[in-house]
């Protein structure tokens, strides 16, 4: 393959004013991680409430977890991406549709959207393996708690949800982690961030093989940190005699 490698393009400028192409990464790998990290908070802590929801004893409860989970696994994300961005706007009253289209910049409408979307769809997700973490501890822990006077939500937020928490540490690094990579259909709605600007790069320089090795290398990199960190939090956190604890 007759190609000329060119790792210096990253350092040349872009022709738009003084930027080079390694601020247009920059510029994306910010987004990325600002995406991620607004869904991933959107994420645990509406997950949390619905895994806790489907393991109450109320029927319509657990019920109304089941319907969100059953409906927000089983729409394609891209669909639900495309319902938040361009439908939902419209269905807002006409003060909130202005504000939105027209007073907010286009990066903070697919900001908000993107961000909306990725938290709703992972808290699906996040959903299931609290639930599971919390079906994994002995039935007894409840009982226990409410016996000693424990009310059933201090019994949750004292007794059951610390413990499921730290079991489900693993599952919930693979969610974290999907979160940051998903962020990429932001850049479907106009949002710059890394892939995003990585297809501009490559359009813009014509070196479409460095632009993307950039890019490959940022995810790695930015994953495998996360990975470290999470598998330091769940060494630090883990139970005696759970998830391999000593």
């Amino acid at each position: 393959m007759n190609y000329h490698w060119d790792w210096m393009v990253f350092f040349k400028s872009t022709g738009v004013g003084s930027e080079i192409y390694l601020n247009w990464f920059v510029s994306g790998l910010g987004w990325t991680i600002a995406v991620a990290l607004a869904g991933w908070a959107i994420a645990l802590a509406l997950g949390s409430v619905l895994g806790v929801m489907r393991t109450v004893s109320n029927r319509w409860v657990a019920g109304i977890a089941t319907a969100y989970v059953e409906l927000f696994r089983n729409v394609p994300l891209l669909v639900q991406l495309f319902v938040w961005y361009f439908l939902i706007p419209d269905l807002l009253p006409e003060g909130a549709q202005t504000w939105f289209k027209q007073d907010l910049a286009p990066a903070t409408s697919a900001f908000l959207s993107v961000v909306v979307c990725l938290g709703l769809f992972t808290a699906a997700r996040v959903c299931e393996q609290v639930r599971t973490g919390i079906e994994a501890l002995p039935r007894g822990q409840r009982n226990a708690a409410q016996a000693m006077g424990f009310t059933l939500p201090q019994a949750y937020r004292h007794v059951l949800l610390p413990q499921a928490f730290r079991i489900i540490i693993p599952p919930l690094t693979s969610e974290f982690l999907n979160i940051f990579k998903n962020s990429s259909v932001a850049s479907l709605i106009g949002l710059m961030e890394l892939l995003a600007q990585t297809k501009q790069t490559a359009e813009f320089s014509a070196n479409i093989f460095e632009a993307f090795t950039l890019a490959t290398i940022i995810y790695f990199v930015l994953n495998m940190s996360l990975m470290t960190l999470m598998a330091w939090i769940e060494r630090r956190v883990r139970i005696p005699g759970m998830m391999g604890g000593k």
